[in-house]
């Protein structure tokens, strides 16, 4: 038995979300600071630039996770490599090289708890059920899911797409009931949802986090010719075409207060 003190009833780590077997815990404030960090302790707290943990409890329960994400097990906890042979292990690279995860998922299993270490990233808890077939993952987004959640590849219909979608040849896709957890640049409040219905939809840049795997993902000009793209100054545009979901974030990761990505001023307003 083990009592967990200053943990659970930390005032200063609070539970924002959970779902299924997952939990996402808050530092409100960096307490750890000096006197020469103060400064940005203080304007990251005001900013939302938090520290965030995804804590699971497993119930006789597995969970596979990125590797190297563990901080700490408590209870009757094991952990499998998730590597069954040299040559699993090789395809698992390949498939972690094209897709921006790690090689091997460290399967978690047990009774008792799992935290991983905490990141400056905003923390997505999805229910895997509710994107139909699946959901293709942007590079580098998942941290972990459910065991018996599926993970599988999508390549890219065409060598445009990739050459100009922003968005790589290759994707992680997750299928199957369960949840998983997604590190995203953005708040869950910021993002936008589209719901398609034999609909399609236009995004300028590679903002979509997530989409449905149903739906079809091209790279298209944005006018019917080069000529008409050029001068709208648009250029080529990912087009998301059927029934599905697609999760954007309303700024390209990393972008300030410029407007370089914005309308083009005329020559009378420069």
């Amino acid at each position: 038995m083990i009592q967990y003190n200053n943990v659970f009833n930390n005032p200063n780590i609070k539970c924002i979300a959970q779902g299924g077997q997952y939990f996402i815990y808050e530092h409100q404030e960096d307490m750890s600071v000096s006197p020469g960090s103060a400064n940005m302790a203080y304007f990251m707290k005001e900013m939302n630039v938090k520290k965030r943990q995804v804590l699971v409890q497993l119930n006789g329960t597995a969970t596979k996770i990125q590797a190297g994400a563990m901080q700490w097990t408590s209870g009757n906890v094991h952990m499998e490599t998730g590597v069954s042979g040299v040559g699993n292990f090789l395809g698992k690279m390949v498939k972690g090289a094209v897709t921006g995860e790690s090689a091997a998922k460290p399967i978690y299993s047990g009774q008792g708890y799992l935290m991983l270490e905490p990141t400056f990233n905003h923390l997505l808890i999805e229910d895997i059920s509710t994107w139909g077939p699946g959901v293709v993952l942007d590079d580098g987004l998942f941290l972990c899911c459910d065991n018996n959640i599926q993970e599988s590849i999508t390549k890219r219909t065409g060598l445009t797409s990739a050459m100009f979608g922003g968005e790589g040849l290759f994707n992680l896709c997750l299928s199957g009931q369960g949840y998983a957890v997604l590190e995203c640049p953005v708040p869950r409040e910021e993002l936008f949802e589209f719901i398609l219905q034999d609909d399609e939809l236009k995004i300028d840049g590679n903002m979509a986090i997530a989409w449905s795997s149903s739906l079809n993902f091209t790279v298209e000009k944005a006018a019917k010719s080069l000529m008409g793209s050029a001068v709208s100054g648009e250029g080529f545009v990912n087009v998301y075409r059927g029934t599905g979901k697609v999760l954007m974030a309303p700024t390209l990761p990393g972008t300030g207060m410029s407007n370089w990505n914005g309308p083009e001023q005329t020559s009378a307003t420069k």
